[in-house]
């Protein structure tokens, strides 16, 4: 019978390890346990009887690496663990040496000299910085480990014989590298590498956070940003305010597609050495190796990090996981990604396991070979490299996807910018390509280029901002219009050219050119508020943009854990509901314009977009209140105009109303504050925008009112005080947020008011008086071939009036149509009850529809609801039979 094969099969390692201790046979037998950290420290006190001091520290930590390695490798070699146990396992080992070496080499220093103190004498500890794959708890079996030695403020020790702070902890860091890299008898815990601290080896060992602060803001390099991703603090304390110090250096707030190119050339950098000392078959830094891997998932951390904390994690398989989430990269490269880096680190691990060598390069000889392809699993040598070629061609072209420089060649349309004049010296390509009054476009192009904006320019943001306009100007050449849309894309260039991450954006993704080309060539609406939030140009950047419709509940629950994520940071939070509203507003735009929503459809998810983002702000706004007696709120906020009727435009502002059902004694008063500062958070201008512009006049008695009302107040106002405009208001009102208890009594008391049974005669004087007296002031009176389609006869207003007055008419009646659906349902309903004609009530509701159409449309492009009267006659003669039939003239 033919027994399994052994771990020491693969590793010479091993081997030499089990015969030099055979007492750690125990190690590799099948069905040990992972380590964790408990046993760690237990398998140290059993090495150790006595306390660790410096005399018995550097035996004990490397019997302790060694016993630690059995077991890693054995149960890695024969399948008992899969890679993140083995990764994790490595980690916790050398945790576990940095923290005894510190503590034995502090105490022996604090005995000479005394604490080190900070000038309130305040106790200062070194903080172990863990760098790289020990950052992220990925370390491999046989690799050394990055340090960074940090600590909170200077100052002086305390003893005797006091030294500064900087001395202290410079000859702890000396220390503790001696106690764990040092070579003797029984070899090293780990190799350390100090290159990655500030100013590398020219530098001093220990820095302060002042030092460290100062190194970031005036010398910290692109690849240092990089560097610190994986940054983890092992020891210490204060490592919140190492990562108020960090955090900014690594993650930009805005979104740093700069980046690209910087990372770009590193992995340049990386390859040219690769090439020069022929280490093709490096399975970390050749093509395709693990760095490609670590890259791509970097890169979009420092590009997004900054604004999504979710992707500061540090492990690359977790990473990964998010980029699918984020809409960054797809499942199934991200699922390919993934098993590539799961078997390129498996492969490392086995080519380290030979030696206990730092290598990453695939062996030469033939049994060694053999060796490793046994040992991952495969009959020979050659069908470990298929699988291994696969692998790597994956991993490459994921990362050129990622990382391909769109711009390398030159562009046909170059000279029409970089020899742009005022003598129309390239007018000619220009019409060549459809583009109208090229003088006038050959002149905006040599004043962009000669005006001071470009000029003062970086020579970095100058590059980039010549790459995109011959882009640019092709990308308008495609459109219907392309003078207008080449104009307000020239617009948006010079308006973001002072952010050089937006140039880098579009420079980098010229499918993203493409779309603003075709968004702005059909809105100029859309253009300005490209033009007002270029933070939304990453949104073109998701492949779903125009085909996933939104997931409000989705939406929702990101928001809320976005704006909890913030507390108690109010900017942040106020930004943050502008940011998520504009995102969204900005997608519905791109699928409008593609011709993708109607109206109605728009609308409605505008509608929602307001009511969660006035729900959540309810949450955020009563957290902030000092004075409150009860955790949620007996509040709610009524919308009315065209964010009740769901009618909502992109432009449009939100008539609100706020009641409350409290019976605490200051009830009114905390409501007040509540009420006041939630119309703050959703109307003031941050440096994200604004929210919404508020109108608060619809409020029982309108301005002179109290800012809330107490549910009982409203209803007795709108019983025994109320306006009929007022009452007409309330045909298109409705609960959209906060306690959908108060919801519910108001959707009661709106059905009582609407139904009170009316003079019916008086109601019509009334409402014909109201409605002349606003086209007495806002139509188009006075020129026939004009019309206006929404204040004119025969146009919306029309419409909505006739509707508002058969609610309130016959809803005593027929309650049905106290329902807030809209106007064309409501028209529906009205023939079902036999107060309309059925077939008017249709070609009304086909009327209002067009109107609406045409009136959005306009909108669109900064046009007012001004139009051509002759296409419209037929729907305006239809519009006023209806105002015949309800009216009578």
């Amino acid at each position: 019978m033919t027994l399994p094969p052994s771990p020491c099969d693969y590793s010479r390692y091993l081997s030499r390890l089990l015969q030099a201790h055979p007492e750690l046979a125990c190690e590799m037998v099948i069905g040990t346990a992972p380590l964790s950290k408990p046993l760690l420290e237990a398998w140290l006190a059993q090495l150790s009887p006595l306390p660790l001091t410096e005399d018995n520290l550097k035996p004990a930590l490397r019997r302790l690496k060694q016993r630690a390695m059995a077991r890693i490798a054995s149960r890695d070699l024969t399948s008992q663990a899969d890679l993140a146990e083995v990764v994790e396992s490595m980690s916790l080992v050398a945790d576990a040496a940095v923290d005894a070496a510190l503590q034995v080499s502090e105490a022996a220093l604090v005995a000479r000299y005394g604490e080190p103190r900070n000038a309130k004498g305040e106790r200062q500890q070194l903080i172990v910085i863990g760098m790289g794959k020990l950052g992220g708890r990925e370390l491999n079996v046989s690799s050394d480990i990055d340090l960074i030695f940090i600590y909170p403020e200077d100052g002086d020790t305390d003893g005797g014989k006091s030294i500064s702070n900087f001395e202290f902890f410079g000859r702890l860091g000396k220390s503790l590298i001696n106690a764990i890299a040092e070579i003797t008898g029984d070899g090293q815990v780990f190799r350390v590498d100090m290159r990655l601290r500030p100013n590398g080896d020219s530098g001093p060992l220990v820095c302060s956070f002042d030092m460290l602060e100062n190194y970031f803001i005036t010398q910290g390099r692109e690849w240092e940003r990089y560097a610190w991703i994986k940054a983890r603090p092992m020891t210490g304390e204060r490592w919140e305010d190492l990562e108020a110090i960090r955090r900014p250096f690594v993650f930009r707030k805005y979104l740093d597609f700069g980046t690209i190119n910087a990372m770009r050339d590193l992995h340049a950098q990386i390859r040219r050495e690769v090439a020069k000392k022929d280490m093709a078959n490096n399975v970390k830094l050749g093509p395709g190796g693990i760095r490609e891997i670590e890259f791509i998932a970097q890169v979009f951390q420092l590009i997004r990090g900054g604004r999504d904390r979710t992707l500061q994690v540090k492990p690359t398989l977790e990473v990964l996981k998010l980029l699918v989430d984020r809409g960054q990269l797809a499942l199934e490269t991200v699922i390919a990604l993934s098993a590539a880096y799961r078997f390129l680190r498996r492969l490392e691990h086995r080519l380290q396991y030979l030696d206990d060598a730092q290598t990453h390069a695939l062996p030469e000889n033939t049994d060694d070979q053999q060796r490793v392809a046994q040992a991952m699993g495969f009959a020979n040598y050659e069908s470990l490299l298929m699988e291994l070629d696969d692998h790597r061609q994956t991993v490459a072209r994921h990362f050129e996807a990622v990382f391909a420089d769109p711009n390398e060649k030159q562009h046909q349309l170059d000279p029409v910018w970089t020899q742009a004049d005022t003598q129309n010296s390239h007018a000619g390509e220009l019409a060549k390509l459809g583009f109208d009054d090229t003088a006038a476009l050959c002149e905006r192009l040599a004043a962009i280029r000669s005006g001071s904006r470009y000029q003062q320019m970086s020579e970095q943001a100058k590059s980039r901002f010549d790459a995109i306009v011959p882009r640019a100007v092709q990308a308008a050449a495609a459109a219907a219009n392309p003078d207008d849309t080449l104009l307000r894309m020239l617009g948006l260039l010079e308006a973001i050219s002072r952010r050089s991450a937006y140039l880098a954006l579009l420079q980098q993704y010229p499918q993203a050119l493409d779309q603003v080309a075709r968004i702005v060539s059909a809105s100029s609406w859309a253009a300005d508020y490209l033009l007002h939030h270029p933070v939304l140009l990453d949104e073109l950047l998701d492949p779903r943009l125009l085909e996933m419709a939104p997931d409000w509940i989705a939406f929702r629950q990101q928001l809320t854990e976005q704006t909890d994520s913030l507390e108690p940071d109010t900017e942040q939070q106020m930004d943050a509901l502008r940011e998520a509203h504009h995102a969204q507003v900005f997608r519905l735009a791109s699928q409008d314009v593609a011709g993708l929503l109607t109206v109605e459809k728009l609308s409605d998810h505008l509608s929602e977009l307001a009511d969660i983002l006035v729900d959540r702000t309810i949450v955020l706004a009563w957290r902030k209140l000092l004075t409150k007696h009860r955790d949620t709120p007996a509040f709610a906020v009524i919308g009315y105009g065209k964010l009740g009727g769901k009618e909502l435009g992109y432009a449009s502002d939100l008539d609100l109303v706020y009641l409350y059902d409290d019976p605490a004694q200051d009830a009114g008063h905390i409501y007040a504050k509540l009420g006041t500062r939630l119309n703050t958070w959703i109307s003031s201008r941050t440096s994200a925008g604004i929210l919404f512009e508020t109108d608060l006049r619809l409020r029982p008695n309108g301005d002179a009112g109290l800012v809330v009302s107490s549910i009982e107040a409203f209803r007795k106002y709108q019983l025994e005080s109320a306006w009929l405009w007022e009452h007409q208001a309330l045909t298109r009102a409705r609960f959209i947020a906060g306690d959908p208890a108060i919801g519910g009594q108001f959707d009661a008391i709106r059905h009582e008011i609407l139904c009170q049974r009316r003079d019916r005669q008086k109601l019509r004087e009334e409402v014909l008086a109201m409605r002349r007296k606003m086209f007495d002031s806002l139509s188009s009176r006075g020129n026939d071939e004009v019309f206006d389609l929404k204040q004119d006869f025969g146009g919306l207003v029309d419409v909505e009036f006739a509707v508002q007055y058969l609610v309130l008419a016959y809803a005593c009646d027929h309650p049905e149509l106290t329902a807030n659906r809209g106007n064309i349902a409501l028209l529906r309903i009205a023939a079902a009850c036999g107060l309309i004609p059925a077939d008017l009530a249709t070609t009304v509701g086909d009327a209002y529809r067009e109107y609406r159409r045409q009136q959005h449309l306009r909108r669109l492009n900064n046009l007012d609801s001004r139009v051509d009267a002759a296409p419209h006659r037929e729907r305006i003669v239809t519009v006023r039979a209806l105002w015949k039939h309800v009216f009578g003239e």
